[in-house]
């Protein structure tokens, strides 16, 4: 299985879920392919957001992914590209080529506490505490992600 998680600016949200995902692959004993991106450039190289990366190694994570941006090749290397917000998922579909919108889903959708609520929002403006909801939101749906992505592989918990 691959898997692209994609955010903005591919230095807070989808690195937190790539490092979190692969973790929990991992554990899992499950291979997978697992990459991030984001919708813009302004970041092309730089490692994640200084408070990503010290909210994920105290939650057991090594956030060293480098930011890149969306290529169209991607939509035909990953079986699933996962949004992390609403934002995120339009642009996925409007760059998608034909055939391909069933690989596009949105990464809130496998939060069983999202009560509605189908954004991880973007920490990047706010405070520390908003770095910690963040990996709160990709622990909780990573189970159910896995869950999808491999249904006969047992999932339970966080995984570091």
């Amino acid at each position: 299985m691959r898997v692209l998680f994609v955010c903005t600016g591919n230095i807070c949200r989808s690195p937190a879920a790539h490092a979190v995902f692969e973790a929990a692959a991992r554990s899992a004993g499950l291979l997978a392919t697992v990459d991030s991106a984001g919708t813009g450039s302004w970041h092309i190289g730089e490692l994640p957001d200084p408070r990503a990366r010290a909210e994920g190694a105290r939650r057991g994570y090594r956030l060293d992914h480098r930011a890149r941006k969306l290529r169209p090749a991607d939509f035909d290397v990953f079986d699933l590209l996962i949004a992390m917000d609403r934002s995120h998922l339009e642009t996925l579909t409007s760059l998608a080529p034909a055939g391909r919108q069933g690989r596009l889903v949105l990464f809130r959708t496998f939060d069983p506490a999202a009560d509605g609520e189908l954004d991880v929002l973007d920490p990047y403006y706010d405070n520390d505490g908003a770095f910690s909801g963040m990996f709160d939101v990709i622990e909780r749906a990573a189970p159910a992600l896995l869950a999808r992505v491999a249904p006969r592989v047992p999932v339970a918990g966080v995984y570091r």
